[in-house]
């Protein structure tokens, strides 16, 4: 089934309330709307382009849900390349199994997203490659910045109709995005419900503001899926973690993927050491855990 929308104009959105459509109804190729095969039913899945104004700002966002009935809510935290088509198909594989998904551009303070089409082709051997990653996830790591975004996503998510407000929001990062989903959990623990980190860098540090520390604020269910080459680097960060989550008394899994690298479950993640870093099986249990994980808390 397609369907080719009428184009409506563009305006910003308050915290909590919807913006027009940019467009309705897409497909990457083509420009419609996109029929997804979910099971023995087919999901028709609606990707929007989407504004929201934040407390620093406009921020440009992709909006992804199934055309029909409202679901639980998920914002999705990306990683260092920002929102981009491989986040988008993965917010389309979350609306098809009957999500809402918000994705936001993460660097809206300093530039429109893709900030890159496609990660594959940034090397971090690069200087120029690393100098520009580093200012970009430098507009995002000010203090209180995650709290501050997600103060606007959230009530943006629970405005939309197609967004079931009795159902807790599910939250997930990568990389980055890792901290921020545990910094949204903390901030908006009234709302969320569960939260998951893939690869997730600076969960645990020597800082006053480190994630971990958050754990007593938050209610989520909490899982974290941590790549070979980071255990490794910080061998200890699973056992703190583990351990402020269990003395919070929340519900936290933590486990280390013996043979995946750091990035493992984002499809063009640039290779390393000449390697591939995206690792499909791998990726696909990280999709497992997070379906049981969202199953759970969300229903």
């Amino acid at each position: 089934m397609t369907k080719v929308p009428a184009k409506q104009p563009k305006r910003h959105a308050q915290p909590g309330e919807m913006t027009r459509r940019d467009f309705v109804a897409f497909s990457v190729a083509a420009g419609v709307a996109i029929t997804t095969g979910c099971g023995p039913q087919e999901i028709e899945v609606v990707e929007e382009d989407v504004e929201i104004t934040t407390p620093d700002g406009i921020a440009d966002a992709a909006y992804i849900h199934p055309s029909r009935g409202s679901h639980p809510g998920v914002l999705i935290w990306t990683d260092a390349f920002g929102l981009r088509p491989s986040f988008r198909a993965m917010a389309r594989r979350l609306a098809a199994d009957g999500y809402s998904v918000l994705v936001p551009n993460p660097f809206y303070r300093v530039e429109r997203a893709p900030s890159f089409e496609d990660a594959s082709t940034v090397s971090f051997q690069n200087p120029e490659d690393r100098a520009r990653l580093g200012s970009l996830m430098g507009s995002i790591t000010a203090a209180d910045a995650a709290e501050r975004d997600a103060s606007a996503y959230i009530p943006f998510l629970d405005a939309q109709p197609q967004v079931d407000t009795s159902k807790k929001i599910g939250t997930q990062g990568y990389c980055m995005g890792g901290p921020l989903i545990v910094r949204t959990a903390s901030s908006q623990a009234d709302r969320i419900g569960a939260a998951a980190s893939f690869h997730g860098g600076g969960l645990v540090t020597a800082n006053a503001n480190s994630p971990h520390l958050l754990a007593p604020n938050i209610q989520a269910r909490m899982y974290f899926g941590v790549a070979a080459n980071d255990d490794a680097q910080q061998p200890e960060a699973k056992d703190v973690l583990r351990e402020s989550f269990a003395a919070a008394g929340v519900a936290a899994e933590i486990e280390v993927y013996s043979e995946a690298q750091h990035g493992w479950c984002v499809t063009d993640m640039p290779a390393g050491d000449g390697a591939p870093i995206y690792n499909e099986v791998d990726a696909e249990r990280a999709w497992g855990k997070l379906m049981e994980l969202y199953e759970a808390a969300l229903a």
